[in-house]
């Protein structure tokens, strides 16, 4: 490993703890126009969201709460920031762009400006059974997101 690798390591090791750490995002709103749970079974990480919107389908606020580790707590947060003040439509090609980067291994360059922060989740990327404690409470996004949209489209 290259002296610049190890240095970038260790920046992006202190960014997601000073997520882990930060206290802007967490808690709980209520009411809730959007709510959504994520569990990941295997390790016991559990993330609640919720979510006001605004005018124009904007998310006004959004809140997290629940356990886990410091790289499921870290994107939770790093999630609540991009999100707030874009349209549910750009959250959730938010979170696909997310996921695609973590999942499908895309180059972090195709990351929108939004995530910029979540560039120093990449090396979770090297170990699968993290992946799903980094996309965890975006999988829970996309399912308040999609509930949402089927709760509109009922008669």
């Amino acid at each position: 490993m290259a002296e610049g690798d190890s240095e970038l390591q260790d920046l992006y090791r202190e960014a997601l703890l000073d997520y882990f750490h930060s206290g802007a995002h967490k808690g709980t709103l209520d009411p809730a126009d959007l709510r959504a749970r994520g569990i990941n079974p295997v390790c016991g990480d559990e993330i609640e969201l919720t979510m006001t919107l605004g005018e124009g389908s904007r998310i006004a606020k959004v809140r997290y709460s629940g356990h886990g580790c410091v790289i499921s707590q870290a994107s939770s947060a790093m999630m609540a920031e991009a999100l707030e003040g874009r349209t549910t439509a750009r959250a959730a090609e938010l979170a696909a762009a997310f996921k695609d980067m973590m999942l499908s291994k895309a180059p972090l360059e195709s990351l929108p400006e939004e995530l910029a922060a979540a560039k120093s989740l990449e090396g979770v990327r090297r170990f699968p059974t993290r992946i799903k404690c980094a996309t965890l409470a975006w999988n829970a996004l996309l399912r308040s997101l999609a509930e949402a949209g089927a709760k509109a489209e009922e008669p």
